[in-house]
């Protein structure tokens, strides 16, 4: 890759700011130190918010970091649900069903990234508004189970109209991704 690909700019620097904050906020949880986790969840999410919009302002868009920020999103949100999945806690915990659902479709996604880029040798594949809007939506569900366990809240007709809002969020995103992925894969075979 060319050097200016691969150099550390502002917003890469962000991200991995994100990556690293990752493993904190889950010993955090697993330590039932649910302040210190809300509030590194709410940093990372305002880098990632960060890291897009000086990207695209001041013209730092690199390969880097276009690979490194979506891997950090999913890095982040599919270890927190992991560990809302199996840590002890008396308040709310994240059904395996759906853990595993939002698991699947990053695999499916990220395999059929790396499927049709091997066949192609380029992919010019951009987050949808959809995509987008059902990582905001994981994100702000997860500062908000943090806040509910951080104040000892038990919302639960929220938590279960949230956690089915995602569902179908979720199940939403992968379905216009493998159509964007199908409509790649029939121009690349006609």
């Amino acid at each position: 890759l060319p050097a200016k690909e691969c150099r550390l700019t502002l917003p890469t620097i962000l991200t991995l700011i994100r990556l690293i904050s990752t493993p904190v906020i889950i010993y955090s949880m697993i330590r039932h130190n649910w302040g210190i986790a809300f509030w590194l969840i709410v940093v990372s999410s305002l880098t990632d918010l960060f890291d897009g919009y000086i990207a695209r302002t001041f013209n730092q868009k690199t390969l880097l970091g276009a690979i490194l920020d979506p891997l950090a999103d999913k890095l982040l949100v599919l270890s927190v649900y992991f560990t809302l999945a199996f840590v002890q806690s008396p308040l709310f915990t994240i059904p395996l069903w759906f853990v595993l659902l939002v698991l699947l479709k990053e695999l499916i996604l990220i395999g059929g990234i790396l499927f049709l880029y091997l066949r192609k040798d380029f992919l010019d594949i951009k987050p949808t508004l959809l995509g987008k809007l059902t990582m905001v939506m994981q994100v702000l569900f997860i500062i908000w189970l943090f806040a509910c366990y951080f104040f000892h809240w038990l919302p639960v007709k929220t938590y279960y109209t949230a956690l089915g809002a995602l569902l179908v969020l979720v199940l939403s995103s992968l379905c216009e991704y493998g159509r964007i992925g199908f409509r790649y894969l029939h121009a690349y075979l006609n």
